[in-house]
């Protein structure tokens, strides 16, 4: 285990079959894994942060790959635990004509299983910044209590909280998710955020200005705010910025928004200003839409600094 984690994230794994066919009749489908925690966990490792994962594995066929690619993206997995159940499982269509088609299998799942006693607080004392999402709150009571505990640990110590809503009303309802955020809001430090798919359901807000607002008066320092075509707004010590999208070809979408936040969350943890580290996050998740899969396309360190530093120039 490192001494000292950038970010700490805690969140599911579910493994993934994909398609460029129709789920009815797709015959074929390659094997990989994701989930929006473990999305931001790699782009961050992949960028250079010493990144840690806090989940259950199930002991099934899948175990041993799942605890192989993460230790082959060099994270952190000291606190991941293996349970007698199942990993969860995905199933996704990305068809040439850009239409989406998503199966998810995750009741009961080992990821399901995360509670209090998994929350490790020496860890939490030693890394810079823990992440999750309303997804991992929405796994169960157990997770979301989990959840609530780790973040009131940060709040006592030098460990900022950074959270997504990350709301999708295919898990829960707007009532659930907003009760959840409401729950661990008022330790959060960082709060990153879909004007549309997050605040405007949540809060009733669209309006990146007005949302930056409205968290600075619930005591949220950093806002982020994802506005898709529009770039995203960074809000930060009673400044307010617009940070363009960049101009690229666009083949699969799929996680960007989790890419963005491990950008983000990277630049954070090295000192980088938020208006910087959203230059950066958005450096790597446009890279990340060029590619297929979530976890496969996003991009290394080397790839996302020249650009970042070609920006700069």
């Amino acid at each position: 285990m490192a001494d000292n984690l950038d970010i700490l994230a805690i969140g599911e794994s579910l493994i993934e079959f994909s398609t460029r066919e129709g789920l009815t009749f797709a015959e074929s489908f390659n094997k990989y894994y994701g989930g929006d925690v473990l999305n931001t966990a790699v782009a961050a490792a992949r960028l250079g942060s010493r990144a840690g994962f806090i989940t259950k594995v199930g002991k099934d066929y899948f175990k041993d790959f799942l605890m192989d690619s993460w230790n082959s993206e060099n994270l952190d997995i000291s606190n991941v635990k293996i349970v007698d159940s199942y990993n969860g499982i995905y199933i996704i269509s990305r068809r040439p004509d850009g239409k989406k088609e998503i199966m998810y299998y995750r009741k009961k799942s080992a990821a399901t299983m995360i509670t209090i006693e998994d929350i490790p607080q020496d860890v939490i004392e030693k890394s810079s910044i823990i992440y999750t999402t309303g997804i991992t709150q929405s796994l169960s009571s157990s997770a979301r209590s989990a959840v609530k505990k780790a973040f009131s640990i940060a709040g006592e110590k030098e460990c900022l909280a950074a959270y997504d809503p990350n709301y999708t009303d295919r898990i829960w309802s707007i009532e659930e998710a907003r009760e959840a955020m409401e729950e661990i809001i008022e330790y959060v430090d960082i709060i990153i955020l879909s004007n549309i798919h997050d605040a405007e359901k949540l809060i009733g807000i669209s309006s990146a200005d007005k949302i930056i607002k409205y968290f600075w008066d619930r005591g949220i320092s950093m806002v982020a705010v994802k506005m898709g075509q529009s770039g995203c707004t960074i809000g930060y010590n009673g400044e307010i910025s617009n940070i363009p999208r960049r101009d690229v070809v666009v083949v699969d979408p799929t996680g960007a928004g989790d890419t963005f936040n491990g950008g983000f969350l990277h630049g954070i943890s090295k000192g980088y200003t938020p208006f910087e580290a959203a230059k950066l996050a958005t450096i790597v998740a446009s890279e990340q839409t060029r590619g297929l899969g979530a976890i496969k396309s996003i991009p290394y360190k080397d790839q996302v600094f020249a650009e970042f530093k070609r920006g700069e120039g």
